[in-house]
């Protein structure tokens, strides 16, 4: 019976213990006195004793009350004692912090926010993976991973976001493809064959094929690769255009190739699972990547 006991239970007998009386108990809990008869009614049936007497002194202990008298209230003080998320200094933090993130993103974000967090948590040690979409949602509520860095085309239903910075695309090939005097139209960039990057979903869509339909173009599309970095070793060794974010360059043995226009660009976010919004450790690094997106604009 005894697991039978609540919270507000333990509650209700320690304002008898202090106040000795139930009007007295009731104003300290912000009850009336009929709810507080009910629960001491209540605990008195879970227990079998009648716990509290009344004398012409108040509401005295029982034999039985006076003997769990000092468990209530370590068990009170326990409750009191339980640290709030927000409560917890970073660098009592001893803990793993698990990221998965593109590599757009781990060379953006993750570089500095690992000096970072070495600095302000020092007991903190860093996992960082690659991205993988499909598995995201699932390895989250198991605390596999507790953040990913992406883009927000990227992020399965589920989780929760917070926008970062908008990334901009930039062409780029392993060769000059103009003087530089006047830039490429896009129907002479749709003659060359693209290398488009797609990470965690492969495919050959890549992130502007809907943008260059709505050009009436169409490109070809040759190669997809999983990660930036791997499509910028690619295009040195080809004659191959891509997009690239603006941040990952300049590149040596890559070229910008300018344009009349330029595709949309994307956004990048943090995603995390709702089950952890209230870690302290998850909200340190989310002000943290914020304030740096918005000193980079």
């Amino acid at each position: 019976m005894i697991e039978k006991l609540e919270l507000n239970h333990l509650r209700m007998l320690g304002a008898l213990y202090e106040k000795g009386s139930v009007s007295a108990a009731a104003e300290v809990l912000g009850l009336s006195q009929q709810a507080v008869s009910l629960q001491l009614k209540r605990v008195r049936e879970i227990l079998g004793d009648l716990l509290f007497v009344r004398t012409g002194q108040g509401m005295v202990p029982t034999a039985y009350g006076q003997l769990i008298q000092p468990h209530v209230q370590q068990l009170l003080a326990m409750v009191r004692a339980l640290p709030m998320p927000t409560s917890i200094p970073l660098e009592s933090i001893e803990r793993s912090f698990s990221i998965s993130a593109t590599d757009h993103a781990q060379r953006i974000i993750v570089g500095e926010l690992l000096r970072a967090l070495r600095r302000v948590a020092p007991r903190v040690k860093v996992k960082v993976s690659n991205i993988e979409s499909a598995s995201l949602v699932r390895r989250m509520q198991h605390g596999e991973i507790d953040m990913a860095f992406t883009s927000n085309g990227y992020v399965p239903e589920g989780l929760l976001t917070t926008p970062l910075f908008t990334e901009r695309y930039v062409c780029v090939a392993g060769t000059p493809l103009t003087d530089g005097s006047q830039p490429l139209p896009l129907e002479s960039l749709v003659a060359y064959d693209f290398l488009v990057v797609s990470p965690g979903v492969p495919g050959f869509d890549g992130s502007a094929g809907g943008w260059f339909a709505q050009q009436g173009l169409q490109r070809r599309v040759v190669a997809s690769v999983p990660s930036f970095f791997m499509a910028m070793e690619y295009l040195r060794r080809s004659d191959m255009v891509a997009f690239l974010p603006s941040r990952l360059l300049p590149c040596d043995g890559l070229f910008e190739v300018p344009l009349e226009k330029y595709p949309p660009g994307f956004q990048v976010v943090a995603a995390y699972h709702p089950s952890v919004a209230s870690d302290s450790l998850l909200g340190w690094v989310l002000d943290y990547v914020r304030a740096q997106g918005a000193a980079a604009r």
